[in-house]
């Protein structure tokens, strides 16, 4: 039931005020927050809110993947993951565009899972694939598939997590955009569209797997409403998440059907939904391979000495270019390949340019990249900044000519080509920062390094 009219007041008030700021780090770049952050996100182990909103945009680390600006109540997804996903799996984010919930898939998963990435919608797809390359993980797919595609894969997931296309009412106080366009038509359009994509997924989950469904909107309809027929249409359970007190997170009055809410005059966030359903056990359709050529059969792979470990992938063509796909899930992921719309997969290593083999501008800011494969220059922050707008740099004399791997605090940005007189730029175009303008804000006392929390 949902439990808004005896606060309504609070919440109407709530709503009146700016929603707060909060970052969710990458663990596998960095344990030391890089602002002064005057809380921690309690549900989340990496999230923090800070004191006002910096010029995320004009920070260098941001683009480097050191961190995920996200919505703190999204960060719940955390407690789901960590009392059911216990073994490695394979897990499909569904509605994963713009990436928060992928690149926070890719931080809690335990080791040797597998990700698997979709956005349907085309001009969402690109956004998604730079935020899961920035962050750098090797153990993902991006695809561009609608439902019914991926249900297709029969019981070829072990997770499925569906953050649904919803009326947005929780985002109401960020986008006055989604106030103008709800109405109680579209709140019913959306809570059909729900039912529709998951009855057209579920195939794809395994027998005795899990669901973590969530929107963020606050109506019944998208929520409650919808779980209790997915519980007795699928058929599905709806299974607990453990919760503290202190959080004052909404917990449901029907045992039948747990579910949790976040409402902003409870806890600092947004409006935001979870549940968690779980299919029932049964028979297991085994997922049919088709077994490619293994690298070790290869004499040698352009790239492979830019990887850490190159031995702990394989190396496949498409074209000019050339990826390294981890060898525990190579079979999965080829399979998977001839199925769906492949975006990116794996690490992008790099691409022929006549007899040239150039390294991906990816390459440089995942975990598997090898640091001392090519010479480092350290930017300082304006020519950092320079960089990401796809400028000309000039380094010092004394660089070594050819590929070079420019970095800002230690943190890989990308390559640039020193050729003595100059530096060419081999930022991608489409990630370039488009802005001209520089605010005054990066240099304000909250974008100076603080020193690590004791808690991290």
């Amino acid at each position: 039931m949902c439990r808004l009219r005896e606060d309504y007041p609070q919440l109407e008030a709530a709503l009146r005020v700016a929603a707060p700021v909060s970052i969710r780090l990458n663990p596998a770049k960095t344990a030391a927050l890089p602002f002064r952050s005057h809380e921690r996100v309690m549900w989340c182990s990496t999230g923090y809110y800070l004191s006002e909103r910096p010029a995320f945009t004009f920070d260098p680390l941001f683009h480097a993947g050191v961190y995920y600006v996200q919505e703190a109540a999204s960060m719940f997804l955390e407690q789901a993951v960590a009392q059911y996903v216990t073994a490695p799996a394979v897990c499909l984010d569904l509605c994963a565009a713009p990436g928060g919930k992928s690149t926070h898939l890719l931080s809690l998963l335990p080791r040797r899972s597998l990700l698997v990435s979709n956005e349907v919608i085309r001009s969402r797809v690109t956004v998604l694939a730079e935020n899961v390359l920035k962050w750098g993980m090797p153990d993902v797919i991006v695809t561009h598939s609608d439902p019914a595609e991926l249900g297709r894969l029969v019981h070829g997931f072990d997770v499925l997590v569906a953050d649904l296309p919803c009326s947005g009412e929780g985002m109401f106080r960020k986008n006055p955009a989604v106030r103008r366009e709800w109405s109680v038509a579209s709140v019913m359009q959306c809570a059909a569209r729900q039912r529709r994509i998951l009855h057209d997924v579920w195939p794809a989950l395994r027998p005795g797997g899990i669901c973590i469904y969530s929107t963020c909107t606050f109506n019944c309809e998208e929520n409650e409403d919808n779980i209790r027929y997915l519980v007795r249409s699928l058929p599905a359970e709806a299974v607990p998440v453990n919760v503290e007190a202190g959080w004052r997170i909404t917990c449901s009055a029907d045992d039948r059907c747990p579910s949790y809410r976040f409402f902003p005059h409870r806890t600092a966030g947004e409006g935001f939904f979870l549940a968690v359903l779980r299919k029932p056990d049964g028979p297991c359709r085994p997922f049919p391979f088709k077994t490619g050529n293994r690298r070790s059969a290869l004499r040698h792979t352009p790239g492979e000495e830019w990887l850490s470990d190159a031995d702990a992938y394989r190396f496949t063509a498409e074209a000019s270019f050339v990826r390294a796909i981890p060898e525990i899930h190579a079979e999965w992921m080829l399979s998977v390949s001839e199925r769906l719309r492949v975006v990116t997969a794996g690490v992008p290593t790099g691409e022929w340019k006549g007899k040239d083999f150039l390294p991906a501008p990816a390459l440089a800011l995942s975990t598997a990249f090898r640091r001392d494969a090519f010479p480092t220059v350290e930017l300082a922050r304006e020519e950092a900044i320079r960089y990401l707008q796809k400028e000309a740099l000039r380094l010092a004399p004394d660089t070594p000519k050819g590929h070079v791997t420019v970095t800002f605090r230690k943190m890989p940005l990308g390559f640039v080509r020193h050729i003595g007189h100059r530096a060419n730029n081999l930022y991608p175009h489409e990630w370039r920062i488009r802005s001209r303008h520089l605010p005054e804000e990066i240099s304000s006392p909250l974008r100076q390094p603080a020193s690590p929390s004791p808690d991290l």
